[in-house]
């Protein structure tokens, strides 16, 4: 398969980057364009089009591809323009099953949470059985980085990259489904329908769900038979997949769960009950998803990959019996706090620093519903810090964990996590007892 005409490249970030490198070494002729919203369009080899003079680059068929990076939103309507001038639009990953497809087999994970873990345990616990895997899509290398590398394609999938998939797994999986990402899918019920693309489709193939996504009717009904979902665990299996990962590094109900569907998915795919208990042995945790420091007797939980309140919640479950400070707020995506701040008092928090936007809603019902918690409105993360150092007698371990997106303050949710480790070591590493 060739490209007959130029491509545009939308977006310039490490996708658009693998992309580029493959069109590079298939295609070293084609022109390559690339655009950007904002940043640096800066692709070696590339033709930069401003946004503004895109319509016209469209009108002009200056290119007959546009290849769109996952968080370029599809909803865009400068690609109802490009759909009505017969340009066609794609994805890294989408490439990947046109060119590497054949001969694989594909194991897909999606989910509101959860999929990075579960992903990441998938891939350990195969490895570890003997058999020949590879992990891409928002963990490990891009689609088009792993090429055709490996004969099991592991694939944890974001709902902008399931959105438009063009192609079958083998195995899919669903963690759980709750709202998330509704800017970029423009309205909760089409991140629903986006996010179940991946097993709402004709082809047969099996489908695992965890705990959180066994009992949801929307799942259900994207499943559409329940013969196709994957056996259980059955008795021994599911003792042993408990057992090891008590004495493992995942904490919390949530991560045991993740455990118990990487499991099911590793069996399928040709795993074996030793591979999975030495795979969820190997794991670590991944960095921004309950990363734990500890700093002048404090611990500090670098939670910054929790953008909904589902998710802050489960973090806050895996710290139960801990005096807790929280750390929560972030950019508007309309979610409602009111749930999560009648919990708070339960799961140990007794220091609660909030932060712009969504944080001045969590404070309002968390002084309502349990006014003896210490509420800090403060304008950023470094003031947070800094207020919490003043009240550190009142809790043994901080969490940062917003409940919200970061891009109101921050680039993205792995800069507001650095960020907040190197405050804790700087404002409470030289406490002493």
């Amino acid at each position: 398969m060739r490209f007959e005409e130029p491509v545009l490249l939308y977006g310039a970030g490490r996708e658009a980057q693998s992309t580029r490198a493959f069109l590079q070494a298939r295609q070293p002729e084609l022109p390559v364009f690339v655009t950007v919203d904002s940043g640096n369009a800066d692709i070696a080899g590339t033709q930069a089009i401003a946004p503004e003079d895109l319509p016209q680059a469209i009108r002009e068929h200056r290119f007959g591809l546009i290849i769109k990076s996952p968080g370029v939103s599809l909803y865009k309507p400068i690609f109802e323009i490009a759909g009505a001038a017969g340009i066609p639009v794609t994805s890294n990953l989408n490439l990947w099953g046109s060119f590497y497809r054949a001969g694989r087999t594909v194991i897909a994970i999606t989910g509101t949470k959860g999929k990075s873990t579960t992903a990441t345990l998938v891939h350990l616990m195969l490895t570890r059985s003997g058999v020949d895997a590879g992990l891409a899509g928002n963990v490990g290398l891009a689609p088009l980085e792993i090429a055709d590398k490996h004969a099991v394609v592991i694939f944890e999938l974001s709902s902008y990259q399931t959105a438009d998939m063009s192609f079958l797994p083998d195995i899919a999986a669903v963690t759980n489904l709750y709202p998330e990402h509704v800017d970029w899918h423009g309205s909760v019920e089409r991140y629903y329908s986006d996010k179940l693309h991946l097993i709402d489709r004709e082809g047969g193939f099996p489908v695992a769900l965890s705990a959180g996504a066994m009992g949801n009717a929307l799942v259900a009904l994207a499943v559409r038979d329940h013969r196709r979902l994957l056996r259980a665990l059955d008795g021994s299996e599911l003792a042993a997949v408990d057992a090891a990962s008590a004495s493992s590094r995942l904490k919390g109900s949530h991560n045991l769960d993740n455990a118990r569907l990487a499991a099911q998915i590793a069996l399928a795919a040709g795993g074996t009950i030793d591979g999975i208990v030495r795979g969820i042995a190997a794991f670590m945790p991944l960095p921004h998803r309950l990363e734990e420091h500890q700093f002048g007797g404090t611990v500090f939980v670098n939670d910054s990959i929790s953008t909904t309140p589902e998710a802050t919640k489960a973090a806050l479950a895996a710290y139960r019996g801990y005096r807790i400070a929280l750390i929560a707020g972030g950019h508007e995506r309309e979610q409602d706090y009111t749930e999560l701040a009648g919990l708070l008092a339960g799961y140990g928090v007794t220091t609660l620093a909030c932060l712009p936007v969504t944080g001045a809603r969590l404070a309002s019902a968390t002084q309502a519903i349990a006014p003896h918690i210490d509420v800090l409105a403060l304008p950023d993360l470094e003031s947070a810090m800094q207020a919490l150092h003043q009240h550190r007698r009142k809790f043994d371990a901080v969490i940062l964990s917003p409940g919200a997106p970061s891009y109101n303050q921050f680039k993205n949710f792995e800069e507001r996590g650095r960020r907040f480790t190197e405050l804790a070591r700087a404002i409470f590493g030289g406490d002493v007892g």
